[in-house]
């Protein structure tokens, strides 16, 4: 899915992103490059959490509308693609049994990269079964 992003700075080196179709959803970087790849990660995070409450991920408006929007005057904007097809499906519970030492390596690992056991275990599989 494709969002559109307005990026601020206010020394014209570090940029604060807001991302207008996921309200609540912002980030930013110490240079443009690293705002846009970081937009992308909290992009993923937010999608993630609609979906685990169940929310749902808005549908994008058209980058004009955005760009008339007063609140956003002055961004640079760009347009990034963020895979969030697994978002949008209704989750399936499931009971699975796996070593103790294996779960916590999971849980671990999983706060490390600011993701949620199920998330991580669903990345994992989708990368699995692509080659």
């Amino acid at each position: 899915m494709k969002f559109a992003l307005a990026l601020h700075s206010d020394d014209g080196v570090k940029y604060g992103v807001t991302v207008p179709d996921l309200p609540g959803c912002f980030s930013g970087g110490d240079t443009l490059d690293e705002a846009i790849e970081m937009a992308r990660e909290a992009i993923d995070l937010h999608c993630e959490g609609l979906y685990e409450n169940d929310l749902g991920i808005p549908d994008a408006h058209p980058l004009s509308e955005h760009m008339a929007n007063p609140d956003l005057a002055g961004a640079v904007w760009a347009i990034v693609e963020v895979d969030v097809g697994r978002f949008l499906s209704k989750p399936v519970r499931l009971n699975i049994s796996l070593p103790e030492g294996l779960v916590r390596s999971i849980d671990e690992y999983a706060s490390a990269h600011h993701m949620t056991r199920s998330g991580f275990l669903a990345k994992a599989a989708q990368e699995a079964m692509k080659g």
